[in-house]
């Protein structure tokens, strides 16, 4: 394997806490809409795919316009109206100074519209660790892996040279598409038995175990 040069990150159950709010939001917006109300579990699958390919899944006897109220009132929840917190996992901004000081480019793929990660960017001050990002209105949604490719396209690195950080089936899966290293996390959305169907590196409890994992696969150093 090559020496490392890029570290990609999900956002939503990667690097922030967020899947208790997708899922409430969700859940709130299929309420308010008349829609039958899908399980945790069955939000939760989700989280990662683009909102279109997200609601045909949960809601599939939904019709256009129904769909189009559920994207509405959900991005209205789970912006505005609720209060489920939102924090960054421990130790996220620590890991990415840290790879920063490695000289490790970083990047996110997420399946956030861009609207809403540039949001997040701007009340967590963490733009300025990553070198790009692609998100859900950028690209084809995970799995498939354009966003991946587009990220390597633009920075000049292999599949080989980059390490894919997720929480869902969804990101290793776009990962193993292109032969790409991946490494899951176990705080997020999906179960760590999932997750060990993608072969990764390794699944970590902490972000703050990813460089412990880099150096032991002899990634880099």
């Amino acid at each position: 394997m090559s020496d490392v040069k890029l570290v990609i990150f999900d956002w939503d159950g990667t690097v922030m806490d967020s899947v208790g709010r997708i899922v409430s939001s969700m859940r709130a917006a299929a309420s308010y809409v008349g829609v039958a109300v899908p399980s945790v579990e069955e939000v939760k699958h989700i989280i990662g795919l683009s909102i279109d390919p997200a609601l045909a899944k949960l809601f599939p006897d939904a019709d256009s316009a129904q769909r189009e109220a559920l994207f509405v009132h959900y991005r209205d929840q789970y912006v505005l109206h609720d209060t489920t917190p939102t924090p960054l996992f421990d130790g996220a901004e620590a890991l990415f100074k840290q790879l920063a000081e490695q000289n490790v480019l970083l990047a996110v793929a997420t399946g956030k519209a861009r609207k809403g990660l540039d949001r997040i960017f701007n009340e967590t001050g963490l733009a300025q660790y990553f070198a790009t990002s692609r998100c859900a209105d950028e690209a084809q949604s995970k799995p498939h892996p354009d966003m991946l490719q587009q990220i390597i396209q633009e920075l000049g690195v292999n599949s080989a040279e980059a390490v894919m950080v997720g929480d869902t089936s969804h990101d290793l899966k776009m990962a193993q598409a292109i032969a790409m290293p991946r490494v899951g996390v176990s705080h997020g959305a999906h179960d760590v038995a999932v997750l060990q169907h993608y072969q990764p590196l390794a699944i970590i409890d902490y972000l703050a175990d990813l460089p412990a994992v880099i150096f032991k696969e002899g990634i880099r150093g």
